[in-house]
């Protein structure tokens, strides 16, 4: 009987019906209903479907397809010509049914929820061990297979910034990680969240016509968001392996902090846009000594060294002409031309001429590259 009605639902183990059929048979004889110990032992039973990999639809299958099995053998049922009593066993056998299948379901669900906080537990540790780059580099290319991850091939990293909540991240990460399934396939393709930020990897040979680079399609999936704000999103050169996982992580994350302190107007980074600035901070003794000899005499000017950098930032941006510099910060032109010529005052180099002029750009991209003036110079150790 118990392996008809496993044959029934496809061959779900018999073993998950547990002292089930007994409990029926009785129910129908005596009308006892099931005690609390052996409710428990049906839940465990349920939690035991959810550990094989049985689905929760055929474990009740399962139930149900024993019970009308049972019944239609059952010696009150055959052989009884008295309604009355086929009706009182049916009563019995349908109350055991109910009471087993919610307990079946509760324990299934109850595994089922522990698995998956276990599963998301070893997939954070996961992706923190891998975009930290310092964990067992074997242990991480067997660890990355049941994510469908080969480490053995080329990977890039995107990271998606909010302009400002935090929690915008874990409210978009959902469909994020359904259009980039859907742009590079369900292979060794990763999105996730870190420190408020959305993680993307992808094969870096991910070639989809007409979609664009990963960087475009988290840009554009991201501008979709109902009440979302606007995003920044920089992407990392790829690189092989594991190592190469944190390393290209490494270039979008310092992408991300670069925009910011440089305040860019462009939301999609690429970190080989950015790396003269890498240079710059390569050596910061020297770049902060290059900005206290050649800004540092801003701090002296009315109102701090604030407006006159930010001046001189307009004016590189604009391209060193005065009167698109004015537009973009809303002064006159002459309110320009004094603040300039008060900046060659202060600091004897002089951001109109053409031979100075890299000099002084230089050394504002390392004050916004240190946050100076909001922040201290790094002291020459």
């Amino acid at each position: 009987m118990a392996r008809d009605a496993s044959r029934d639902v496809g061959g779900v183990p018999v073993e998950l019906l547990g002292d089930y059929l007994p409990l029926l048979a009785d129910a129908a004889a005596s009308g006892r209903r099931p005690d609390a110990r052996e409710l428990d032992g049906v839940g465990l039973l349920g939690r035991r479907a959810a550990e094989l990999g049985v689905s929760a639809g055929s474990a009740v299958q399962l139930y149900l397809s024993a019970a009308r099995r049972l019944w239609q053998q059952l010696p009150a049922v055959v052989r009884s010509r008295d309604s009355e009593v086929v009706r009182t066993a049916a009563a019995a056998v349908l109350h055991v049914v109910d009471e087993a299948v919610a307990r079946l379901v509760d324990g299934y669900t109850d595994a089922r929820r522990q698995m998956v906080r276990w599963e998301e537990t070893l997939r954070r540790e996961f992706i923190d061990d891998l975009l930290r780059g310092d964990a067992d580099v074997a242990g991480l290319a067997e660890r990355a297979v049941p994510f469908g991850l080969d480490m053995g091939r080329h990977h890039q990293i995107a990271l998606a910034a909010p302009s400002s909540r935090s929690d915008e991240a874990g409210a978009a990460v959902g469909a994020l990680e359904r259009a980039v399934v859907q742009w590079g396939g369900d292979r060794d393709v990763l999105v996730a969240t870190k420190d408020g930020w959305i993680v993307a990897m992808t094969p870096a040979d991910t070639d989809v016509p007409g979609a664009g680079t990963l960087g475009d399609l988290l840009l554009a999936e991201l501008g979709r968001l109902p009440r979302g704000e606007p995003w920044r999103v920089a992407v990392g050169r790829p690189y092989p392996g594991s190592y190469g996982v944190a390393r290209s992580y490494e270039e979008a994350r310092e992408g991300l902090t670069m925009a910011v302190r440089l305040d860019l107007d462009n939301p999609l980074i690429r970190a080989e846009q950015l790396l003269v600035y890498r240079v710059l901070l390569r050596d910061q003794p020297a770049i902060a000594d290059l900005v206290q000899s050649v800004l540092g005499q801003l701090v002296r000017a009315r109102g701090g060294a604030g407006p006159l950098l930010a001046t001189l930032d307009a004016y590189f941006a604009a391209g060193a002409v005065t009167a698109e510099t004015a537009r973009r910060l809303h002064l006159s032109v002459r309110a320009v031309t004094y603040r300039l010529n008060r900046i060659a005052t202060l600091t004897g180099y002089d951001p109109t001429d053409p031979a100075q002029r890299f000099t002084v750009h230089a050394a504002v991209l390392g004050a916004k590259l240190l946050g100076w003036p909001q922040r201290d110079l790094p002291a020459d150790r």
